[in-house]
């Protein structure tokens, strides 16, 4: 499907929004907020060129495989907002089923922002996630751009930025149901829907608190935002959720 051919099938004043990833161009469709019920269905047609049709349920698993004993000890179960150790590796055995949808929610352009960004990217590619971008222009666009990454139905949505803590600690308290995963940073206070991945010289936090003393750009090296990913994912989809993952 062309920008041709999509042009005679939005309603008057939608306005179509193109997001370019690193590497793929990923097509969103913003519509205005008084022509939501009427144009939700053509929004969901249209992001399907992008992918699945993520207007229905997704069917199946949401996981293949399982943690290794060295994520966690055998019985234990992380107290909330508990942080945790795993043994480098103990995730490599789960992983999402083909198909799971992800939405990466990004701002920002500085280095750091950007590798864990391609990370997440290089990460879905590899294992055939369906992904789809949201990259906020403005500070004022934050909240409303991540209620709109939770209205599109997404398995998880992954936050990257520093930029998006604050909103996140807003927004993800009253969605419960939505799987949120912060990659090199973390909410003060998570519910037990948000999951975050953290190191020595990451771990901002937001809420006041801001970057930690030992913050250190270097240590956002594309190794160490590769494990992120699959660490702080592999927790997700194990069930040990609402913590922090330290991935030192």
């Amino acid at each position: 499907m062309n920008r041709r051919d999509m042009a005679g099938e939005h309603p008057p004043n939608f306005v179509p929004r193109i997001v370019t990833a690193r590497r793929s161009r990923v097509r969103i469709w913003r519509v205005p907020r008084r022509l939501v019920p009427v144009a939700l269905t053509t929004v969901l047609l249209l992001a399907g060129c992008s992918g699945t049709d993520w207007s229905t349920p997704r069917e199946g698993p949401l996981a293949e495989g399982a943690l290794s004993d060295g994520f966690i000890a055998p019985g234990e179960t992380p107290t909330p907002e508990a942080t945790v150790l795993p043994e480098a590796g103990s995730w490599d055995g789960i992983a999402p089923a083909p198909g799971y949808r992800v939405v990466l929610l990004t701002r920002g352009d500085d280095a750091a922002t950007t590798t864990v960004a391609d990370a997440v990217e290089d990460w879905a590619e590899a294992e055939q996630v369906d992904l789809r971008v949201l990259e906020p222009e403005t500070p004022a666009d934050l909240i409303p751009e991540l209620a709109e990454a939770v209205g599109m139905g997404a398995d998880l949505i992954v936050s990257v930025g520093d930029d998006l803590v604050d909103p996140l600690a807003v927004v993800s308290p009253n969605h419960l149901d939505q799987a949120f995963l912060v990659v090199g940073a973390e909410i003060a206070e998570p519910t037990a829907n948000v999951t975050a991945v953290d190191w020595t010289g990451a771990a901002f936090r937001g809420e006041g608190l801001g970057t930690a003393s030992e913050y250190d750009l270097a240590t956002f090296t594309p190794e160490r935002a590769a494990r992120a990913i699959r660490a702080g994912v592999g927790a997700v989809l194990g069930g040990v959720t609402g913590i922090v993952v330290w991935i030192d």
